[in-house]
């Protein structure tokens, strides 16, 4: 029984990681917001993108410790591991300043985000 719930308390992890990406990725979008029309939005939208791709770390390791000691499946951490794959593009597109791509990968990966917050 301890094992089973040392298990769910990992999964609660695995679940809060993915919440606190899918907010950051939130905030990054209302930062965007804030990038055009305010003289703060830049630095603001460059410390969220620090926070998010720490968050997407976070969410790498929440899925590592889910499976490997939890028990769970592994098909968390090949998400995980795309996230922060998509995350590091996302980076490189902003500080290439390429907004045609930048802007619909953000969309994207907080769609994918809620979808795995729901089905977590």
């Amino acid at each position: 029984m301890t094992t089973q719930a040392a298990a769910e308390h990992r999964f609660s992890f695995l679940r809060i990681a993915i919440a606190l990406q899918t907010l950051t990725i939130f905030l990054q979008a209302v930062s965007a917001g804030l990038l055009l029309t305010t003289s703060y939005g830049e630095t603001l939208h460059s410390a969220g993108a620090r926070v998010m791709y720490g968050a997407s770390m976070l969410y790498v390791l929440a899925a590592v410790l889910a499976w490997k000691p939890g028990g769970g499946p592994a098909r968390p951490i090949v998400h995980a591991t795309g996230f922060l794959v998509l995350a590091s593009v996302q980076v490189v597109l902003g500080i290439a300043h390429v907004p045609s791509v930048h802007l619909p990968l953000g969309v994207l990966m907080f769609g994918l985000s809620l979808v795995a917050l729901v089905k977590r």
